[in-house]
C-alpha cells in the first residue's frame, strides 16, 4: 500500500495524524508540503469509508468518476510524495495533558508529537445483516447523496425513522422511481415538518411496523447486485419479498471518537467540537477534521476541506510556538 514505517520507541514527530480517509490524507498532503514530515496512523481500514465504496462521481477532478479505493490510493501517494509516511496500526492511548503529546499504538510502541490531527471518521450504523456486508457498494449504501444518482429510474428501500431517514427518502425521489421507507414502529421519531414532507411526496411509500430480515441479491458474471428485500411485519408476522435495486440504511452514524472520551470536548453524540472558524479542539495543538468532527455534511470533499484547514492550523500553531521559543532563548 505504499511507503510505510515501523514505529520506534518514543519516536518524535512534529505532526501525527490519527486516521486516514480524505480528511487525514489531505491533512498529510498539506503538512507534508509544509515540510512537517507527518506520520499517519491509518488503522485497520486505511482510506476510511471510501474504501468500501465503488464508484465516486461527486469528487471534483474526476470527470468520469473514480473507484473509492483508487481515489484513496491516489491521495495517499500524493501525500507520500511530500514526505508523509503511514503506519497501518491503531492508536490505542493518548496523553494530551502535557507537551509533547504522548501516543501509544496497539503494539505498545510509543510516540510523541508537537501537534496531533484527529481524523478518525465516523461509521454508519447498520442493521447487522450479513447481506449488508456482501452487497456493500453493490446496491447497499448509507449515503443517498453519495450514491442516489446510480439508482435513476429504479425502486429503492430506505430503513429508518428519524430526520436522516426522511432526508434520505426525499432526496432519493429525485432519482428513483419509487422509494419505500421501512420503519420498525408505528410512529416516526422524526420532526413533524420532515414527516410531512415525506408523507406528501407521491414517490414515497411507507411500510410501518416492519423490519428487514434479509437483503436479496445476485452475483452474475462476478457482478453483484441487489434484487430485493425480505420484510416482516412485526405486528401480523406476515413476511413478504419486495423487488428493489437499492437498499439505504439511515439509522444514524457513530463518530469514531471513543479514544478521546473525557479528553477532548464532544457533543452528546460523540462528535468532536472545534473552535469557531478553526479545527482546533479544546486542547491547544490538537486539531480535528473530517467526519469525526462533522455531523452535518459528511462528504468526501468537505472532509478533505477540513483536512486542509487542520493542517494549516497545525502549521501556524507550530510557527507561533517556534517564535515564542526563539524569544525565550
Amino acid at each position: 500500500m505504499g511507503t510505510s514505517i515501523n514505529g520506534a520507541a518514543s519516536e518524535h514527530c512534529k505532526v501525527i495524524i490519527i486516521g486516514s480517509g480524505p480528511a487525514g490524507l489531505t491533512a498529510a498532503l498539506y503538512s507534508g508540503r509544509a515540510n512537517l514530515n507527518p506520520l499517519i496512523f491509518e488503522g485497520h481500514q486505511p482510506g476510511g469509508q471510501l474504501t468500501i465504496t465503488t464508484e465516486v462521481e461527486n469528487y471534483p477532478g474526476f470527470e468520469h468518476g473514480i473507484q473509492g479505493p483508487e481515489l484513496m490510493d491516489v491521495m495517499r501517494k500524493q501525500a507520500y510524495r511530500f514526505g508523509a509516511k503511514s503506519i497501518f496500526r491503531n492508536i490505542t492511548e493518548v496523553d494530551f495533558s502535557s507537551r509533547p503529546f504522548k501516543l501509544t499504538d496497539e503494539e505498545n510502541k510509543k510516540y510523541t508529537a508537537d501537534t496531533v490531527i484527529v481524523s478518525t471518521g465516523a461509521s454508519a450504523k447498520w442493521l447487522g445483516l450479513e447481506s449488508e456486508k456482501i452487497y456493500m457498494g453493490y446496491g447497499v449504501s448509507s449515503c443517498a447523496t453519495c450514491d442516489g444518482f446510480f439508482f435513476r429510474g429504479m425502486k429503492v428501500v430506505v430503513v429508518g425513522g428519524g430526520d436522516t431517514a426522511m432526508e434520505e427518502a426525499n432526496y432519493l425521489t429525485r432519482h428513483a422511481s419509487e422509494v419505500i421507507l421501512i420503519h420498525r414502529r408505528d410512529e416516526f421519531r422524526a420532526s413533524k415538518i420532515m414527516q410531512d414532507r415525506v408523507k406528501s411526496n407521491p414517490k414515497v411509500t411507507l411500510m410501518m411496523n416492519c423490519v428487514v430480515e434479509e437483503i436479496l441479491g445476485k452475483d452474475e458474471d462476478n457482478k453483484k447486485s441487489v434484487v430485493g428485500v425480505r420484510v416482516k411485519n412485526v405486528v401480523t408476522g406476515e413476511v413478504k419479498t419486495i423487488p428493489v435495486s437499492g437498499f439505504f440504511t439511515a439509522i444514524g452514524h457513530e463518530p469514531n471518537s471513543k479514544l478521546f472520551k473525557g479528553i477532548l470536548d464532544m457533543d452528546e453524540n460523540g462528535y468532536l467540537i472545534t473552535k469557531k472558524s478553526t479545527c482546533e479542539t479544546n486542547i491547544e495543538g490538537v486539531f480535528a477534521c473530517g467526519d469525526v468532527q462533522d455531523n452535518y455534511y459528511k462528504q468526501a470533499i468537505t472532509a478533505a476541506g477540513t483536512g486542509c484547514m487542520a493542517a494549516i492550523d497545525a502549521e501556524r500553531y507550530l510557527e507561533v510556538k517556534e517564535y515564542e521559543e526563539s524569544i525565550k532563548n
